[in-house]
């Protein structure tokens, strides 16, 4: 066959199609549908109402298989009282056998073995049964199954046509009981998160008051028998504030957690510089008492974030350096640099850094590397950090290969409102 230039470049002509073939229209129609909707009820009755019509069929059920592939329940139907017919075992009348044997089958209902079946049909004015397999991935989903009280002319193309259509029935009821399964999970897990939520709120709410009664009680305590005390017994109410106080760092971690996964962000124009002198001024003193240098990259950005969040970013990583830099760190760094649509910040040190091993579990909660040991702490401060960066549209990780000490970078997105 010559290649005709005429078909090189045409607008799709949607009226023209339809005039040329009236079955391919058909089938764009119920991909339309198939693609608008996921109420499975409201799809598979307008869908054969689309069919009856464009046959001139007077009446249409659909059926779909049960879990167990027993027998099939009605879906939806059209033009046909439906008393008894409710469901069909798989090895009774022409819906059953298409189901069992996965094939197109078109008879006169005179055809049908069984008398009752036929007597049911027949005072419902019924003279042929068409019944198409749904089919999908070669399992057989349900059936289509059509009735008319008049004879039809029947031809391969119609037994095509109808068998194309018989697959994407089965597509569609695929896709919204997956659409259906996706959105239970979905609540499953939602539920989830709310009772997390709830018994999170509830523990840091409960252990707050107790934390620092116990505290403020161990100080008045202390000064009731101050100086009656001999070394073990010290030894011993130390421990106690210790334990208290950790105890308050960590309901208040908890809370800070709970603030980064779930508090409103309040999009506004933050200064890195501002923020990282506001959090330099804080640690000034540990600073000079370990005679650690500050150095921040010039020119820092202005960006688009929540201040609070930047800043608790940044005063995390700096609390880690601090905590786990160890008695030779000299140096905390501030860098910065642009990849596309990210700011790229670093946080570095020259402290005894942090193994490889560790990298990986760094940012889960209540996760602590090796050199943790001995301080003070909840776990949970870069696991804040992972939370926060991620509503941020970024994400934070530990520099490999960077030699003494340890390189934290995160990334926020540009432009965010």
């Amino acid at each position: 066959m010559p290649f005709s230039k005429k078909y090189i470049s045409l607008p799709f002509d949607e009226t023209g199609f339809r005039e040329r073939n009236r079955d391919l229209s058909l089938l764009l129609d119920l991909s339309f549908l198939m693609a608008s909707t996921v109420d499975l009820n409201g799809l598979l009755n307008e869908a054969i109402a689309k069919i009856t019509s464009h046959f001139q069929l007077e009446a249409a059920r659909i059926y779909l298989m049960d879990e167990n592939a027993a027998c099939m329940h009605l879906a939806a139907s059209l033009g046909i009282e439906t008393e008894r017919l409710e469901t069909v075992r798989l090895e009774e009348g022409f819906s059953g056998k298409s189901a069992r044997t996965r094939s197109f089958i078109a008879q006169r209902l005179s055809e049908l073995d069984d008398r009752e079946r036929i007597k049911l049909l027949a005072d419902r004015g019924i003279k042929i049964i068409i019944c198409v397999p749904l089919i999908l991935m070669e399992k057989v989903v349900g059936v289509l199954n059509l009735a008319t009280r008049h004879e039809i002319e029947l031809d391969q193309g119609m037994v095509d046509i109808l068998n194309v259509i018989g697959s994407q029935i089965a597509v569609a009821v695929a896709n919204i009981r997956l659409v259906g399964d996706i959105r239970a999970k979905a609540e499953e897990i939602e539920k989830k998160n709310e009772t997390i939520k709830f018994f999170a709120y509830s523990i840091s709410h409960d252990l707050k008051g107790p934390a620092i009664a116990i505290y403020g009680l161990l100080r008045r305590l202390e000064s009731l028998i101050d100086g009656r005390l001999d070394e073990k017994a010290k030894t011993c109410l130390d421990h106690i504030f210790k334990a208290s106080a950790q105890l308050q760092h960590l309901v208040a971690d908890i809370n800070a957690y709970i603030s980064a996964k779930e508090a409103s962000l309040s999009i506004e124009k933050v200064s890195v510089q501002e923020v990282l002198a506001e959090i330099e001024e804080s640690v000034r003193e540990t600073l000079s008492c370990r005679g650690i240098v500050w150095k921040v990259q010039e020119d820092l950005p202005v960006v688009s974030a929540d201040r609070l969040s930047i800043s608790r970013i940044l005063r995390n990583l700096t609390d880690n350096a601090l905590k786990y830099g160890g008695p030779g760190l000299s140096e905390i760094r501030f860098g910065y640099r642009e990849e596309g649509d990210f700011h790229v910040f670093s946080v570095s040190d020259d402290g005894v850094g942090i193994c490889s091993a560790d990298a990986a579990r760094l940012f889960e909660l209540f996760q602590r590397h090796a050199n943790s040991k001995g301080i003070e702490g909840s776990g949970m401060g870069l696991a804040i950090v992972k939370e926060v960066v991620q509503r941020h549209g970024g994400r934070v990780w530990l520099a490999e290969g960077v030699g003494k000490g340890a390189s934290f970078l995160f990334s926020i997105r540009k432009g965010l409102v």
